[in-house]
């Protein structure tokens, strides 16, 4: 199954709110999904309109869970320390195929 960590569309029209999801990518935006990771808020203007269970999102991240753009945009002020692992990861996956293919 792939996994991809996303927003999923809540609240009234104009006034749109949103819950970070782990779901199967070919769900659709608003389809069913496996676990609630937290939300935003984008018209709250307090400082902290939105949350993120940081422990399960480092999980799903672990199990191969792709990460949207934009939630991956949020997760950098949320969580920078997942978002450093994980570009760190993806470096040293690279830097592995770069020395498999030069020893060909």
């Amino acid at each position: 199954m792939a996994l991809v960590i996303r927003m999923r569309e809540q609240g009234a029209s104009n006034r749109q709110q949103f819950r970070i999801v782990v779901m199967d990518k070919r769900q659709n935006r608003d389809g069913a999904y496996l676990e609630k990771l937290g939300w935003y808020h984008p018209f709250n203007k307090e400082e902290r309109n939105w949350t993120l269970d940081i422990e399960r999102f480092r999980f799903w991240v672990g199990l191969g869970a792709e990460v949207s753009d934009r939630v991956l945009t949020l997760a950098k002020k949320m969580a920078p320390e997942v978002v450093g692992e994980m570009k760190a990861k993806e470096m040293a996956k690279r830097a592995k195929e770069r020395d498999r293919r030069k020893k060909k």
